[in-house]
């Protein structure tokens, strides 16, 4: 039976893959973005079954307002897919107060005002599943990344435990926990730099911005791949709680997981 998805951040990247992957798969998709006729253009009117919204995920009565919208038209939303966002790449001294609260007002806030807006409905149908595409940085933080990492740990702790206040209640949730992909994400219109100069990091700044220019485009990540894995993870009755996907994003993990191991062991034996 055909599945009505809820997609945000649909008009470019991996949320316009996974919008394409659950329209192929035959599924019905509210695709989402902060301008309607961006999704329509990027789809090209390719596909009956997409209907494009505008929605600005900061918004907390646009979100509902959108959520109301789907369930009206067609009865349910059995997937949502919270997804956009946007990367803060630099050195944390040189973001403004204003650009790391944005930072946070987008990836968590937003997110979680999407998921506010849906989760009643799900609650309501005791059915659906909330997939939250985070980002092994939100497992692993490094240099150059420690503000957009800060809220997709943010969006990890709270999704962790919002997962088991749901899960009672028949609806399930997918963490999604990609690493280098092929998307746009390190273009300059998803990502952005500080804007505060400072001396001291002069160098290593220079060295960061000459790695992420270096690696936009040429990211080792399928974003098609990693799209059909949602779809079809979406029509199982079980699903895992996360989802760490590319062959860098398990490296890392599991090295920081390796690190937490002896830290927690060095921990016990100095009492």
């Amino acid at each position: 039976m055909s599945k009505v998805w809820l997609v945000t951040g649909a008009s470019r990247g991996l949320g316009r893959e996974i919008a394409r992957a659950a329209l192929d798969a035959g599924e019905t998709v509210v695709a989402t973005a902060r301008s309607a006729d961006a999704v329509r253009d990027a789809f090209a009117g390719e596909h009956h079954r997409l209907h494009a919204l505008a929605l600005d995920i900061t918004d907390a009565r646009a979100a509902t307002s959108v959520a109301a919208e789907t369930v009206e038209r067609f009865g349910a939303i059995d997937v949502l897919v919270n997804n956009a966002g946007y990367a803060e790449l630099g050195f944390f001294e040189t973001f403004t107060d204003a650009a790391v609260r944005r930072q946070f007002e987008v990836n968590l806030f937003g997110t979680m005002n999407v998921a506010r807006a849906v989760a009643p409905h799900m609650r309501q149908r005791r059915s659906g599943l909330i997939v939250t595409i985070s980002s092994v940085s939100g497992l692993v933080s490094n240099g150059g990344g420690a503000v957009y990492s800060a809220s997709k740990f943010a969006v990890e702790g709270w999704m962790e435990g919002f997962a088991q206040e749901l899960a009672p209640m028949g609806v399930r949730s997918l963490l999604v926990e990609p690493g280098m992909l092929r998307t746009e994400f390190m273009d300059r219109k998803s990502a952005r730099f500080g804007s505060i100069d400072i001396p001291d990091y002069a160098e290593a700044i220079a060295q960061y911005r000459a790695f992420v220019d270096g690696a936009n485009g040429n990211q080792p990540g399928d974003p098609k791949l990693l799209a059909a894995r949602i779809v079809a993870l979406a029509s199982q009755g079980e699903v895992p709680s996360r989802l760490v996907f590319g062959d860098d994003a398990r490296q890392w993990a599991g090295a920081k997981v390796d690190q937490l191991r002896q830290e927690i062991t060095r921990s016990a034996e100095r009492g």
